[in-house]
């Protein structure tokens, strides 16, 4: 039997020519100890192979470009098209796959000069550079549930951008503009106009030096450990408000070079992956229960907030669950949940909710098939018998949008019950019925309580004028006092506008004609005095701060619905003026507010310098203020146009709004021009979320120490924990 056997031959089993010796013990080895051989290069020398066993090769279709591959393949055909490059690995050529006919003793083959290379297994098999595969989509595990990364159902949001229903717990998504950006430029596509236009990339833009400056900004570099895994509110809010400047930075960008809404990277998600990988989160470490930093009632409009703030980890998925070891198996249980309308849920009573399981839905093929009690139902269903408390996030539509959602905390839940009911598709659905923990401020009932405002079911105590504006604003502004007997402000004339005595005169430039309205990428002469970008967005949202926002003007020939037109369109939110405890009038919104959005102008009537100091109506823009972006100096870099307003006698809503030394409104310059004259105007915009009913405040600036008169110091009562005691 040995004497058939060569170094580089396979083992073939021959009859004895004499009787056996069954004393003598062989040396034999299981099966799946044999080594095979492979047929050797055509011209090789050596012992001659075995035949092979036989094997049905695979029949096709193949993708275009491709060949048949190893073992399946004749010695004439390599294991890759010709056209693909070598990827580190040898090519080898191959006739067909080894046989074993029985299982002797076997003698390992002697590599030689010639050995045949390990094959390349076939998921690194890659198609020819002629048919590039399209881009993957993005991939995310939870650790606990199986990946998904095909791309599934589009949702688009007002702000352009379509939202892909395609990640569940966890974050790991696209980070092409991450820290090493620098490192990676892509190639910028050439736009086309039309249907066929292609997203083009910010090559010859740094953003990660842009994300650098606004972080330091914000001293949200070399986030201390601690505070991070246990934030206040303080981290959290700017954690938020950063992750808005960048989102709206990377969408004017995307808007100058012409990429059409929806087919774009989304600028959400894009923020969201470069800030987690820059560090800049908050709450990282999980939890059971209330998140600190993060009050009941505050607002989110993008899921990606919602994981940046350490309340709900998952950014598409409905239920946020922990895995925790129980006699050696790991069981999950929820730790928040979003209710957004995805599923047949019912929380209309606000402190009882009936929330829907997740699952039953094949989003490609829209197949409805009953809910499996697995992952985040499971979770659930083992909450209810440990009793642990829920964060629960309610999804509200939002009235501005046709397609977006507000996010709203509502604080913790406890499960009380489950079953399982037939959906509206026939399928069986879990349900789970859920009971708001007593004791927490009001959240989603007070959204409740406003919509009963509007639709006159309930009256809004404490109403001394139902409109202070005498109709003179798109919508009423109710005057409220709810807190002592004072019957109202002193007398003023109401004035939706800035009034001048004289306007300004500016360098000689051309209007516009966009009769369709202004838009990016073009050469609108009302693009080009803003620096070759719209200032806001398609929704209306400001995405920079510069030093002077120029609108289209009175000659411009753009309809009034232009998207550069936003301060001249009058109120949108719903405001009332009402009685503070301890400030005397203030101003404040039933309508939730986003950051960048336009909330009301700042009119009165323009004065000189130093007249009427005794003036607590004033709005000076010699002043200095705290930038809100990063700036290239520390130095006081002086207004383009110095305006200094009085609204003591004349003026609209915003005379009401009160200093803070955490202000969450800033005021920005705006000039509409004609190819003559200028106007100047000042407009108030959201430095972040403000959820409804939270007192709109803005910082007065301090006077320029060069001044030898003006405003004395006052107390200051905004009780925030940055404030310096005093303003002007």
């Amino acid at each position: 039997m040995e004497g058939n056997l060569g170094s580089d031959s396979v083992p073939v089993l021959s009859t004895p020519s004499g009787p056996i010796d069954k004393s003598r013990v062989m040396s034999v080895k299981p099966l799946r100890c044999l080594v095979p051989v492979f047929p050797q290069h055509a011209g090789s020398s050596g012992p001659p192979q075995a035949p092979p066993f036989a094997f049905g090769a695979p029949t096709g279709p193949f993708p275009p470009g491709t060949a048949q591959f190893f073992p399946f393949v004749g010695s004439s055909e390599p294991q890759r098209p010709a056209s693909v490059p070598d990827q580190g690995r040898p090519t080898p050529t191959v006739t067909a796959t080894p046989t074993v006919t029985a299982t002797p003793t076997v003698t390992a083959p002697t590599p030689t000069a010639s050995a045949i290379p390990s094959p390349v297994p076939l998921n690194s098999f890659r198609t020819p550079p002629s048919a590039p595969p399209p881009a993957p989509a993005p991939v995310t595990t939870s650790g606990r549930g199986r990946p998904r990364g095909s791309t599934k159902t589009r949702e688009v949001y007002d702000d352009g951008y379509a939202q892909t229903d395609s990640y569940e717990n966890g974050f790991t998504i696209d980070t092409d503009d991450s820290s090493d950006v620098g490192k990676r430029k892509r190639k910028a596509r050439k736009i086309v106009k039309g249907p066929q236009a292609v997203a083009v990339s910010n090559s010859e833009v740094d953003i990660d030096h842009l994300v650098n400056d606004i972080l330091r900004s914000f001293n949200l570099v070399d986030i201390n450990t601690s505070l991070q895994a246990d934030s206040d509110h303080d981290l959290v809010q700017r954690v938020v408000m950063v992750y808005n400047l960048l989102r709206r930075k990377i969408m004017q960008l995307d808007d100058a070079k012409g990429v059409i809404p929806g087919i774009s990277r989304r600028a959400d998600l894009r923020s969201g992956t470069i800030l987690m990988n820059k560090g800049a989160r908050a709450n990282t470490r999980r939890r059971v229960g209330a998140v600190p930093g993060v009050n009941i009632g505050d607002v989110f409009f993008f899921r990606m907030e919602l994981c940046l703030a350490g309340l709900h980890a998952p950014i598409m998925a409905g239920i946020d669950y922990l895995s925790f070891k129980v006699s050696g198996d790991e069981e999950p249980i929820a730790v928040s949940i979003v209710s957004s309308g995805g599923y047949e849920d019912d929380g209309d009573d606000g402190e009882v909710l009936i929330y829907s399981g997740q699952g039953g839905v094949q989003r490609n093929d829209k197949l409805v098939m009953d809910q499996k009690l697995e992952r985040g139902n499971l979770a659930l269903e083992k909450s209810l018998h440990k009793g642990n408390e829920v964060r629960v996030v309610r999804g509200i539509k939002d009235g501005t949008s046709l397609t977006g959602k507000i996010y709203v905390y509502d604080g913790v839940y406890k499960l009380h019950e489950s079953w399982i009911e037939k959906g509206k598709s026939g399928c069986n659905v879990f349900k789970y019925k859920l009971i708001r923990v007593p004791g927490q401020p009001e959240g989603f009932m007070l959204w409740k309580s406003i919509q009963q405002w509007r639709d006159g079911v309930t009256k809004r105590v404490g109403v001394i004028l139902p409109d202070l504006t005498s109709g003179a604003e798109n919508t009423p502004i109710c005057l409220v006092n709810d807190v002592d007997s004072e019957k109202g402000p002193a007398y003023f004339t109401y004035a939706s506008s800035l009034k001048y005595s004289k306007p300004f005169r500016p360098a000689k430039s051309s209007s516009c004609k966009c009769s369709n309205g202004c838009q990016p990428a073009t050469n609108c002469p009302c693009v080009e005095r803003n620096g070759g970008y719209l200032p806001y967005s398609s929704g209306g949202v400001l995405l920079s701060h510069n030093s002077v926002i120029h609108e289209c003007g009175p000659s411009c020939l753009c309809p009034s619905t232009c998207r550069n037109r936003i301060s001249q369109t009058g109120l949108k939110l719903r405001l009332e003026v009402f009685r503070t405890k301890n400030k005397g009038w203030g101003l404040r919104s039933w309508d939730p507010i986003r950051a960048g959005a336009f909330i009301c102008e700042y009119a009165g009537e323009v004065i000189e310098s130093g007249s009427d100091s005794d003036d607590d109506y004033i709005l000076d823009t010699t002043r200095s203020f705290d930038p809100l972006e990063p700036v290239p100096t520390d130095e006081y870099v002086k207004p383009p146009f110095p305006l200094i307003v009085s609204a003591k006698n004349k003026g609209n809503v915003g005379r009401f709004m009160n200093h803070s030394c955490s202000p969450n409104v800033y005021w920005q310059p705006i000039l509409r021009q004609t190819e003559e004259e200028a106007h100047l105007h000042i407009g108030f915009y959201a430095i972040k979320h403000i959820p409804p009913l939270h007192e709109l405040t803005f910082d007065y600036g301090t006077p320029r120490p060069e001044k030898k008169s003006g405003p004395q110091k006052k107390k200051c009562l905004c009780g925030s924990t940055k404030c310096k005691g005093y303003f002007y």
